[in-house]
C-alpha cells in the first residue's frame, strides 16, 4: 500500500488487513517525524490510479 500524499510512505502486509494497518502506522510514523523536523504536512493528493489486471 501507499500514500500518495506522503512521498515514499508506502507499506505492505501478507493480507490485506494487514496491508492496511501497517500503512495506518507509517503514516502515523511518517507525520510525526514530519513535526519533530519541523515540517509542515504535505496537503492530499487524490491523483491515483488502479489497474486491475
Amino acid at each position: 500500500m501507499e500514500c500518495p500524499s506522503l512521498n515514499g510512505c508506502i507499506s505492505q502486509g501478507k493480507t490485506q488487513e494487514e496491508a492496511l494497518s501497517n500503512i495506518k502506522e507509517a503514516i502515523m510514523g511518517y507525520v510525526t517525524a514530519l513535526e519533530e523536523d519541523g515540517l509542515s504536512v504535505p496537503e492530499e493528493n487524490f491523483e491515483t490510479f488502479l489497474v486491475v489486471v
